[in-house]
Protein backbone atom coordinates (compact mmCIF):
# COMPACT_ATOMS: atom_id res chain seq x y z
CA UNK A 1 0.00 0.00 0.00
CA UNK A 2 1.00 3.25 -1.21
CA UNK A 3 1.36 6.33 2.03
CA UNK A 4 -1.26 7.71 -0.25
CA UNK A 5 -3.67 4.65 0.39
CA UNK A 6 -2.24 4.24 3.78
CA UNK A 7 -3.42 8.02 4.80
CA UNK A 8 -6.29 7.72 2.76
CA UNK A 9 -7.17 4.38 4.95
CA UNK A 10 -6.36 5.78 8.33
CA UNK A 11 -9.09 8.80 7.43
CA UNK A 12 -11.83 6.77 6.23
CA UNK A 13 -11.13 4.31 9.68
CA UNK A 14 -12.44 7.34 11.77
CA UNK A 15 -9.00 9.33 12.78
CA UNK A 16 -8.52 12.95 12.13
CA UNK A 17 -7.09 14.27 9.04
CA UNK A 18 -3.35 15.13 11.14
CA UNK A 19 -3.17 11.91 12.55
CA UNK A 20 -4.10 9.97 9.04
CA UNK A 21 -0.70 11.32 7.38
CA UNK A 22 1.25 10.92 10.50
CA UNK A 23 -0.20 7.00 10.80
CA UNK A 24 0.77 6.69 7.25
CA UNK A 25 4.65 7.19 8.31
CA UNK A 26 4.91 6.78 11.53
CA UNK A 27 6.69 3.18 11.23
CA UNK A 28 9.07 4.15 8.91
CA UNK A 29 9.36 7.35 11.73
CA UNK A 30 10.13 4.64 14.59
CA UNK A 31 7.18 6.43 16.47
CA UNK A 32 4.84 4.62 18.54
CA UNK A 33 1.61 4.51 17.04
CA UNK A 34 -0.24 5.39 20.82
CA UNK A 35 2.34 8.60 20.63
CA UNK A 36 1.81 9.56 16.91
CA UNK A 37 -2.01 9.61 17.46
CA UNK A 38 -1.88 11.64 20.54
CA UNK A 39 0.40 14.11 19.03
CA UNK A 40 -1.50 14.93 16.08
CA UNK A 41 -5.14 14.53 18.24
CA UNK A 42 -5.11 18.44 18.09
CA UNK A 43 -4.98 19.05 14.45
CA UNK A 44 -7.61 17.66 13.03
CA UNK A 45 -10.43 19.84 11.66
CA UNK A 46 -7.92 22.82 10.93
CA UNK A 47 -6.56 22.93 14.27
CA UNK A 48 -9.26 21.50 16.48
CA UNK A 49 -12.44 22.22 14.23
CA UNK A 50 -11.59 25.92 14.00
CA UNK A 51 -11.19 24.73 10.24
CA UNK A 52 -7.44 27.15 10.34
CA UNK A 53 -4.13 24.92 8.60
CA UNK A 54 -5.84 21.79 7.37
CA UNK A 55 -4.93 18.82 9.51
CA UNK A 56 -3.46 16.72 6.35
CA UNK A 57 -1.32 19.50 6.29
CA UNK A 58 -0.04 19.62 9.76
CA UNK A 59 0.42 16.36 9.26
CA UNK A 60 2.82 16.47 6.18
CA UNK A 61 4.52 19.05 8.37
CA UNK A 62 4.68 16.59 11.31
CA UNK A 63 6.34 14.07 8.94
CA UNK A 64 8.89 16.47 7.99
CA UNK A 65 9.82 17.37 11.49
CA UNK A 66 10.34 14.07 12.45
CA UNK A 67 12.30 12.73 9.48
CA UNK A 68 14.43 15.82 8.79
CA UNK A 69 13.75 18.68 11.48
CA UNK A 70 16.30 21.01 13.52
CA UNK A 71 16.91 20.56 17.04
CA UNK A 72 19.61 22.82 17.72
CA UNK A 73 18.06 26.42 19.03
CA UNK A 74 21.56 27.71 17.49
CA UNK A 75 22.02 26.53 14.09
CA UNK A 76 20.49 28.93 11.32
CA UNK A 77 21.30 27.13 8.10
CA UNK A 78 19.57 23.56 9.33
CA UNK A 79 16.51 25.86 10.32
CA UNK A 80 16.46 27.56 7.15
CA UNK A 81 16.52 24.78 5.15
CA UNK A 82 14.07 23.03 6.70
CA UNK A 83 11.24 26.11 6.59
CA UNK A 84 12.39 26.39 3.01
CA UNK A 85 11.00 22.79 2.77
CA UNK A 86 8.46 23.43 4.64
CA UNK A 87 7.40 25.89 2.51
CA UNK A 88 8.28 23.87 -0.85
CA UNK A 89 5.46 21.02 0.50
CA UNK A 90 2.92 23.76 1.29
CA UNK A 91 3.00 25.43 -2.24
CA UNK A 92 2.81 22.04 -3.43
CA UNK A 93 0.00 21.44 -1.97
CA UNK A 94 -1.48 24.66 -2.90
CA UNK A 95 -0.53 24.20 -6.22
CA UNK A 96 -2.87 21.14 -6.35
CA UNK A 97 -5.97 22.41 -4.04
CA UNK A 98 -6.00 26.29 -4.20
CA UNK A 99 -5.13 26.78 -0.06
CA UNK A 100 -3.90 25.14 2.81
CA UNK A 101 -6.31 26.69 4.95
CA UNK A 102 -9.21 23.96 5.65
CA UNK A 103 -12.26 26.19 5.70
CA UNK A 104 -11.22 27.70 2.14
CA UNK A 105 -10.73 23.96 0.86
CA UNK A 106 -14.35 22.91 2.42
CA UNK A 107 -15.74 25.70 0.82
CA UNK A 108 -16.32 27.57 4.18
CA UNK A 109 -16.12 31.52 4.60
CA UNK A 110 -15.36 32.29 8.27
CA UNK A 111 -13.38 29.94 11.00
CA UNK A 112 -16.00 28.45 12.81
CA UNK A 113 -15.32 26.13 16.19
CA UNK A 114 -17.27 22.98 15.08
CA UNK A 115 -17.40 20.28 16.76
CA UNK A 116 -16.06 17.22 15.22
CA UNK A 117 -18.98 15.86 12.79
CA UNK A 118 -19.92 12.30 12.82
CA UNK A 119 -18.62 10.40 9.70
CA UNK A 120 -21.24 8.72 7.98
CA UNK A 121 -21.48 7.97 4.49
CA UNK A 122 -22.90 11.29 3.73
CA UNK A 123 -20.05 13.32 5.15
CA UNK A 124 -17.30 10.99 3.32
CA UNK A 125 -19.47 12.11 0.07
CA UNK A 126 -19.88 15.44 0.82
CA UNK A 127 -15.66 16.93 2.40
CA UNK A 128 -12.82 16.25 0.17
CA UNK A 129 -10.61 15.33 3.39
CA UNK A 130 -9.79 11.36 2.29
CA UNK A 131 -8.23 12.95 -0.91
CA UNK A 132 -6.34 15.62 0.76
CA UNK A 133 -4.91 13.38 3.46
CA UNK A 134 -4.17 11.22 0.51
CA UNK A 135 -2.41 14.27 -1.47
CA UNK A 136 -0.47 15.26 2.06
CA UNK A 137 1.42 11.54 2.48
CA UNK A 138 2.21 11.73 -1.22
CA UNK A 139 3.36 15.06 -1.15
CA UNK A 140 5.45 14.31 2.31
CA UNK A 141 6.86 11.21 0.92
CA UNK A 142 7.87 12.33 -2.36
CA UNK A 143 9.95 15.48 -0.53
CA UNK A 144 11.38 13.26 2.52
CA UNK A 145 12.78 10.35 0.22
CA UNK A 146 10.17 7.53 1.51
CA UNK A 147 9.09 6.93 -2.41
Amino acid sequence: MTYQEKAIHYFTSGYNCCQAVLLAFHQELNLDKELALRLASSMGGGMGGMREVCGAVSGMFLVAGMKQGYTKPHDPPTKKAHYQLIQQMAEEFKKETGSIICRNLLGQEEASKAPAQERTEAYYKKRPCAELCGLAAKIAAKYLGFE
